[in-house]
């Protein structure tokens, strides 16, 4: 089990999160037509490294997690810079109502891997956007376990690109489209290992 709790003061000291997060946002910029007409929701949005990356480019940003040690970090953050169109909130989609307003785009940085009912969370994600709204999501190609190095085992080993987009499709979404936004690098047993980190774009139809 991770400890997001334990482990929100240190986030941002880790210059590769703050660096995966503006590649992946650079990711979004450029495979989605982003405006300040759309409202937006990060799910698991951490201490919202994605969204202070996008946000100049949005509206109103709901800002999601589970975590109050993440959402703490994050409303401090908020709060020193002056920004007024993010919202942190408590949500578990999982087991929460849906928020009463639509959104136009919603997207995660590796989070899905986190939630144990990824495939059912897809169709929470197409209840809660507006006609023609976006899913995007980034996370792990599949791996062989070896990611996580902390013990941590309720995760998914990443997804098959293929059976994500099936899944993605059954919740009603289209023009799916998958690229690699980032590639996370590790020393391993004296060799460098890579991840792969995709960007998946997909439409509410």
């Amino acid at each position: 089990m991770t400890n997001f709790d334990e482990r929100a003061k240190d986030w941002d000291s880790d210059p590769k999160k703050v660096e995966r997060a503006r590649v992946t946002a650079d990711a979004i910029q450029n495979a989605v037509q982003l405006s300040k007409s759309m409202n937006a929701l990060e799910y698991g949005c951490g201490t919202g490294l994605l969204s202070f990356a996008l946000q100049e480019d949005l509206g109103q940003i709901t800002l999601a997690d589970t975590s109050k040690g993440m959402l703490d970090v994050l409303g401090e953050k908020i709060a020193n810079s002056g920004v007024t169109n993010m919202h942190p909130v408590r949500l578990d989609l999982a087991i929460d109502p849906l928020p009463a307003v639509k959104y136009h785009i919603t997207y995660s940085l590796m989070v899905l891997h986190h939630i144990h009912d990824a495939r059912g969370i897809l169709n929470r994600f197409y209840d809660i956007l507006e006609p023609n709204g976006y899913l995007i999501v980034a996370d792990l190609d599949k791996e062989d376990g070896s990611f996580h190095t902390d013990g941590t085992t309720d995760v998914h080993m990443g997804f098959e690109q293929s059976e994500l987009k099936k899944w993605v499709e059954d919740a009603g979404f289209g023009n799916i489209q998958f690229s690699t936004a980032y590639e996370i690098k590790r020393e391993m047993d004296g060799k460098e290992k890579t991840f792969p980190v995709f960007l998946m774009v997909a439409q509410k139809l």
